[in-house]
Order: C-alpha cells, then structure tokens, then sequence
C-alpha cells in the first residue's frame, strides 16, 4: 500500500470540482508535484448510470501524477463497489470517498457531508468501496461534524473500518468555509486515533496557505501531513520547494500553456468559463492585472487567450 511508503510529512494535493482537472494536475505534475494527487470528486451513481462515459473524463490521469487517487461521492454501497472496481480496472492508486462536500443536490442523494447524518450508512459505504478496491487503499476525506463539532464520534466510526487515510478538514458542514479551521479538532482527531491504535494515517486540511505554513501545522499539531486546496489557485509551483519568485511572463505563460491544456483534454466536455476562475488568480498583483483581467473574461478559448497576453506583453 503506497501510503505507507510515503516519506512524512505527507503533502497532498486537494481535489478540487472544476479546478483540479486532467488540465491543470497535468500542469502541476510538471512544475511542482506533490506527494499525492486526488481526482475532482465523481459521482458513483453516475459511473453506475448511462451518463458513464462523459464522467470517464473526470477519471483521465497521466504516469506522471502517480500515485494517484480517484475520490468517488455516493450515498448507495452498492454503488461504491461496482464504482470502487472500475477505479481499480482504471489502474488508479487508491479510491478515496467524499465526506464532507457540502452541496445540496450531493446531500439528496445521501452522499458528501450527509453521511455524517447516519454513521452506519457512512461504514457501509467504506466497506463497499474497500469490498471493490481489492488491494487499493481506500481513503476517506470528512468533515469534523454536521451541525457541531462530533470528532468524538464520528471518527472513532470511521476507524473502525480501517481506512488506510483520513484527511480532516476542520470545519464543520454548517461553518463551510465561513470561519476558520478548527486545527485544535484536528490535533485532537490524531489523539483519538492513537488512543484507539489504529493505523490509520490522519492528515489535516484547512487555511493552509504554502508548504512552510503546511511544515508549521504538521509540527504544531502532529498531523502525519496536510491537504492544500485553495493555495494552488494559479500557483501550479505550490508543492516545489526551490522555486524561487515567478516572474509576471513566466506566470502568464504558464496560464496559457494551462488554457491550452485545458482545450486539448476537455473542450469538447467542459465549458471553457471554468478556465475564467483560474484567469482571476494567475493575474494578479502586479501593474494592469485589472485590465488584462478584464480583456481574459472575454475570451472564447486559447487562441485568443495568447494573443491577448501576447499583446499586454508587448505594451508592457
């Protein structure tokens, strides 16, 4: 099991809807790999329905990004086996099971931060996907409660079916994102399962901002690694070490090579607005970023993307 094997402290990359796609952990995997990739989250009914063949995009992954991960979402175990075995068809390095994703029209179908409303329908999934997975590791990423903090509870359940990782974000469903992470529950969740002496590797995610912030968390809380999600916003060097500041060109350049990335894999299944996201984050901070801003929003696709920064840079 490649978890195991890795070097602590564990730094991984976050999966992300509409953000960390084929495209852009391509694009990471070249300038700056973390020690796990994750995919965008996939609905496991929807690898068990007719609309299979479109979410197989979601589960298009490189040599490169190895070891990889793909996170499934559902609320039915029988779901998660068939969903689990065809991640492992895929040749992928583990599955990991969504437990905190806040979405209502997931929470409908009893999946994402829901399971955290019925502990047994929540084991039942794991054991599903364990059931599926074979040999693969099965890791799960969860919430520290629904409506209130149930750390005490809720992971001692969850330990109980053995998963090879569980990565902690430390809010709750009912906070979202609106305060900040609770890294005191999440030293805590790391107590529980020592207390337990369970196996289980415990990582922590939330409010992280680079990998020195990562080290101080994993020092000061005694996590086995961290989860970063939002810092990779436009900075597909967040997880190398010896870069050094990026130069305005060179970060525009990038954000075209990712356009076109993103064209080449998924055009013909995605809407290019999601590309406009990423746009707000890669030009930013420095002289006219508003304007050339404002010029990217209008873009169609990466032909005109280039000409545009082509253009600013020759002005500039």
């Amino acid at each position: 099991m490649f978890w195991q094997k890795l070097k602590k402290p564990i730094f991984v990359l976050a999966p992300l809807a509409d953000v960390t796609d084929a495209a852009f952990r391509r694009l990471i995997a070249k300038y700056g790999k973390p020690d796990v990739f994750f995919t965008e989250f996939v609905s496991a009914d929807g690898l068990c329905s007719a609309g299979r063949e479109h979410l197989l995009h979601d589960l298009i992954y490189t040599e490169a990004e190895r070891p990889i991960v793909a996170q499934l979402f559902t609320g039915k175990p029988e779901n998660m086996e068939k969903a689990a075995t065809l991640v492992r068809e895929l040749g992928f390095d583990g599955v990991d099971i969504n437990m905190g994703c806040p979405d209502r029209a997931v929470e409908k179908q009893c999946a994402g931060a829901a399971l955290m409303k019925n502990y047994s329908r929540a084991r039942a999934v794991v054991a599903a996907a364990k059931q599926g997975a074979g040999k693969l590791p099965v890791s799960l990423k969860v919430r520290i409660g629904y409506n209130k903090n149930e750390i005490e509870t809720w992971l001692p359940e969850l330990l109980a079916e053995e998963p090879a990782t569980i990565t902690v974000h430390g809010r709750t469903r009912k906070e979202m994102s609106l305060v900040p992470a609770h890294w005191d529950v999440i030293a805590r969740a790391v107590e529980i399962r020592n207390e337990l002496k369970s196996k289980t590797l415990i990582l922590g995610n939330g409010d992280v901002f680079d990998l020195v912030d990562a080290e101080q968390k994993v020092e000061e809380y005694d996590v086995d690694g961290v989860m970063l999600g939002r810092a990779i916003f436009g900075n597909p060097w967040l997880f190398d070490r010896n870069k050094g500041e990026v130069s305005v060109p060179e970060k525009l350049q990038i954000m075209i090579e990712h356009t076109k990335l993103f064209e080449e894999l998924l055009g013909t299944v995605k809407n290019f607005a999601i590309m406009k996201k990423h746009y707000k984050a890669y030009v930013n901070g420095f002289d006219r970023a508003k304007e050339l801003r404002v010029e990217l929003m209008q873009a169609k696709n990466a032909s005109d993307v280039e000409k545009i920064v082509q253009k600013f840079l020759t002005e500039t």
